[in-house]
């Protein structure tokens, strides 16, 4: 086995950090004489420096392919130096994961083994639904209500790992249904045949990856290319991943966290699960919402502070968290944006065509980061010598860097930037391309091979368990179908075509029905009918976002579970009605934030691997739901002797 070389964080003296990811050094001291911010949620933000997450080098040598192992196991992690040690559970001991850094065409295998030994280390349960007259100091801790799940603390460690962004076939890929039990092994390869780009990997076991990814396992994934080379875009200590994710803890007789994991979803009023349900006896439990947390970590560390020089850094930027969308503005101390510092030069699937200028204001007016989005961005720190900045979550009715409990953003404390104030050579000059082999696909392209219409259904429509599904639809001719009726949605596009479709698909476990021939392009449209935003994940190939267009939808009735008679669901052609693509969603992209009401159409080509793979919701607790489907790619030859045609979808 070629040797696989762990690098570390250096600081200014080129002094190594520590290695292992438990370790947190206790406060530092300030270099200057301004005073620490004011705690809140029981504890001092941006006391403690950002951890950096080892790197996992695969060794170059001359094979054809390279194997690594890496440990899942138990470990006891320091979040914040004001808290007791944390249990999680992690890739190899480090939280977040170590940071593999690979060559594109650099194959390698990766012996992803099970040795955890330890019950679940969260306490799960639920609450009843967040207010907005509640304060923020609820958020925290188990508060009134709360309702421990049993079920969850004796859940075994079962995973199975998914390389999120990957090409790789469809038994590599992190089957959710292929678990590994302690002391077993999941075989992937990894051909990173691919461009440049930042992947990320976690756990994807079936009806537990929310709570095995809570738990700790997810860590970062590079793959790097001569087309970025050829950039000289900042590199070493000066490129740093960034990984946030939202956090609760249980709290002690001063609401001040103790460092236990606490997984406190809100349950619903016991009326709206059984709306529509269809089933009888369905409990108020039954319906899972999406988790959300007060505290934010970075690098698995609790509102961490990272000095900088006053150069260009380059910053590797995912959400992973559960379900959390985060609204991320830079701000002064004072709270103003600092504008014109951040270039955002690429997206989930590589760097993008231009820098985007991200200034915050009526164009983009934060940076907005669903779970499982990465963004690769640029900050130019040379004009803020001296400086404290600080990255913010923004509420819905605040001013960046205020607290939003109605907007569910009760501590908007991300991480601080500290400029240092010496003088430093950076010879970075931002070019005014980034990617030149970067195509836009043209929405008529030839090699269009199907057109797939996928419905996000609100929560509480006849037959969903109180939950959001994932429909998969097919046109029906004329008179083939008498609507209204369950699962029968009629729509009229921008052009006034009107179209019956019905649906073929609502569960996981459902038929397949998606067949794709590998290297074929598709468009994809999602149809979002009312409830969350939805970040949607399609597996295997990156794909680009064509359009987002306006639909009237209140003409679909949760009770009948389609569309009432005489009223379809219509392309809204009001004034100021239109949604334009913003500037930052024109690359290549995996995750696609449909908003209700939204019909989003994305393009790609289902290349580089043959076998079965999942497009889901990633929302992690809609994901294990129901908001997940399968689809077969195969290779074209093999479609000539299978019933089903691949074939337009009629929209």
């Amino acid at each position: 086995m070629p040797d696989v070389i762990y690098m570390h964080a250096v600081d200014d003296s080129g002094a190594v950090g520590p290695r292992d990811a438990e370790e947190l050094p206790e406060p530092a001291v300030l270099r200057d004489s301004r005073p620490e911010a004011e705690p809140v949620g029981g504890l001092t933000p941006y006391l403690d420096p950002l951890r950096i997450p080892p790197t996992l080098r695969p060794g170059r040598g001359a094979g054809l392919r390279e194997d690594i192992e890496v440990q899942l196991r138990a470990t006891w992690v320091r979040l914040h130096s004001q808290m007791a040690p944390t249990h999680v559970w992690a890739y190899d001991g480090h939280f977040p994961g170590p940071t593999f850094d690979v060559r594109r065409g650099q194959r390698i295998r990766v012996s992803w083994r099970n040795r955890i030994d330890s019950a679940y280390p969260a306490v799960s349960g639920d609450a009843p639904r967040f207010v907005a007259d509640v304060p923020s100091s609820a958020r925290a801790g188990r508060g009134p209500g709360f309702a421990e799940e049993k079920e969850v603390a004796d859940l075994p460690a079962w995973s199975v790992t998914h390389l999120h962004g990957a090409a790789t076939g469809g038994g590599n890929d992190g089957w959710p249904e292929n678990g590994v039990p302690v002391g077993d092994a999941q075989l992937s390869e990894y051909p990173n045949d691919q461009r440049a780009a930042a992947l990320w990997y976690h756990d994807h076991a079936l009806h537990l990856s929310r709570w095995n990814v809570y738990a700790g396992l997810a860590g970062m994934y590079l793959v790097r290319d001569a087309e970025e080379d050829a950039l000289h875009l900042p590199r070493g200590k000066y490129e740093v991943p960034l990984m946030l994710m939202d956090r609760n803890f249980e709290v002690d007789g001063q609401g001040r966290p103790t460092g236990e994991l606490l997984y406190k979803v809100p349950r619903l009023p016991e009326a709206r699960a059984g709306t529509g349900a269809g089933a009888a006896g369905e409990t108020e439990k039954a319906v899972t919402l999406p988790f959300t947390g007060p505290y934010t970590l970075v690098n698995g560390v609790l509102w961490p502070y990272f000095d900088v020089e006053p150069r260009w850094y380059r910053f590797r930027l995912l959400n992973a968290s559960n379900a959390r969308i985060f609204d991320l503005v830079l701000i002064d101390e004072e709270g103003a944006p600092v504008r014109g510092a951040i270039k955002q030069i690429g997206s989930d699937g590589g760097l993008m065509p231009q820098p985007v200028a991200v200034d915050f204001d009526d164009t983009l007016p934060r940076l907005t980061i669903a779970p499982a989005e990465r963004m690769d961005l640029l900050i130019d720190f040379r004009a803020l010598r001296g400086q404290r900045v600080r990255l913010a979550n923004v509420g819905r009715n605040v001013l960046p860097g205020e607290e939003d409990p109605a907007g569910d953003v009760p501590f908007p404390q991300v991480m601080e930037f500290r400029v240092g104030r010496a003088s430093v050579h950076d010879g970075f000059v931002l070019p005014g391309v980034i990617s030149s082999s970067f195509r836009r696909l043209p929405h008529d392209t030839a090699h269009v091979h199907a057109h797939r219409l996928i419905v996000l259904t609100p929560p509480g429509t006849a037959g969903g368990g109180g939950h959001p599904e994932i429909w998969e639809m097919a046109a029906v001719a004329e008179g083939a179908a008498e609507a209204p009726s369950d699962g029968l949605i009629q729509l009229t596009d921008a052009e006034g075509r009107s179209t019956t479709y019905r649906r073929l698909a609502r569960r996981f476990d459902d038929a397949l029905t998606f067949k794709v021939a590998h290297g074929a392009y598709e468009r994809w449209s999602f149809l979002h009918l009312g409830g969350p935003v939805h970040p949607m994940h399609i597996h295997l190939s990156a794909f680009q976002v064509l359009r987002r267009e306006p639909y009237v939808v209140t003409g679909f009735d949760l009770a009948l579970g389609g569309t009432r008679a005489g009223e379809p669901v219509t392309f809204n052609s009001a004034p100021g009605a239109a949604i334009p693509l913003e500037a930052n969603e024109l690359g290549w992209k995996d995750v696609f934030r449909v908003r209700p009401g939204e019909l989003v159409s994305v393009m790609g080509a289902f290349s580089g691997a043959h076998g079965r793979f999942m497009y889901h919701c990633h929302l992690l607790e809609h994901e294990g739901t129901g908001m997940m489907r399968p689809f077969v790619v195969v290779p074209p030859g093999v479609m000539t002797f299978g019933r089903q045609r691949p074939g337009h979808g009629g929209h």
